[in-house]
């Protein structure tokens, strides 16, 4: 990783701490004060938001320090690790919300202050909002794994707050209504259809940063970049080269290419000048390459 890159890592992560322990605090305090399970959930999850954050940018500060006596193939596995462990425990959350709601629901509801909630939801948008912007736009050109799960994770925080605001609006709505009865089982609905909707972004997480340790096939829009500039290179050296493996492990790009020589002598020469050929084709992914290349009969 350029360090420009790992220096925008860096700033992300920590405005990212600084702003979630704000979320954290006034969700959990607002949410046992309102007796409200979404908000509750909110808090609960900017709380865990701010210890992945944390955790993330301990990670990030530790793989740019050298250690090849403990990590002698490099430390790019931890990325993944970091954000599997995201995954999973936005996962464990979101499956407790989704118990706890459904509980709610059959003991009866709970009457919710909607007034405060929806105050309280639209403060949480706008803030989440503007951190999910943030974010993305401070990464479009210099990103990481570790930056798009922060950003998928400020992505799910908006996305919760809109359906928690618009839960209670509609909450209140109903309290005036003839049905006015059936507004204490807002709010534990909201959090079970918030459940379905976003168990999807921390399984998508889990199982991506899956595929990275398990070293399987990146996605397509690495493979058709290495395809192409591999067959590119017949343009610039003699020798021939074919792609017999590509995987993507944290912020490092793995290539092995099988090089078919052409006549009796492999020049030296031609191998270093394609290594620096991919290295700098290959840049625009953001991406460490670590390419070996293999001689093939």
């Amino acid at each position: 990783m350029c360090a420009r890159t790992s220096l925008n890592e860096k700033r992300i992560l920590t405005f990212s701490a600084m702003l979630a322990s704000g979320f954290a605090a006034g969700g959990l305090v607002l949410g046992l004060l309102v007796g409200s399970l979404v908000i509750v959930f909110d808090g609960v999850y900017s709380l865990v938001s701010l210890l992945l954050t944390l955790l993330s940018l301990a990670v990030s500060k530790f793989i740019e320090r050298p250690s090849k006596r403990q990590f002698q193939f490099g430390k790019s596995v931890l990325e993944p690790i970091v954000i599997a462990t995201k995954g999973i425990v936005i996962l464990a959350i979101v499956s407790y919300s989704l118990y706890s709601a459904v509980i709610s629901v059959m003991s009866g509801g709970r009457e919710v202050d909607t007034s405060i909630a929806t105050l309280f939801g639209v403060v949480n948008v706008l803030g989440c909002g503007y951190a999910w912007w943030h974010i993305a736009k401070k990464s479009k050109r210099f990103s990481s794994g570790l930056i798009e799960a922060e950003t998928k994770q400020w992505q799910m925080d908006t996305l919760l707050s809109v359906a928690v605001t618009l839960g209670f609006i509609i909450a209140w709505f109903v309290s005036l209504s003839p049905f006015a009865q059936l507004a204490v089982y807002a709010d534990p609905m909201m959090m079970i259809l918030m459940s379905f909707y976003f168990i999807k972004v921390p399984f998508d997480m889990l199982r991506g940063a899956l595929r990275e340790m398990l070293m399987m096939k990146p996605t397509e829009e690495i493979c058709q970049a290495v395809d192409q500039e591999v067959s590119a290179l017949k343009h610039h050296v003699a020798q021939q080269f074919e792609v017999a493996a590509v995987t993507k492990v944290g912020r490092e790009l793995r290539v092995k290419l099988d090089v078919h020589p052409v006549g009796q002598q492999l020049q030296v020469a031609d191998l270093e000048k394609t290594r620096r050929i991919l290295k700098d084709r290959l840049s625009r992914l953001s991406l460490d390459l670590n390419l070996i290349m293999n001689i093939a009969h």
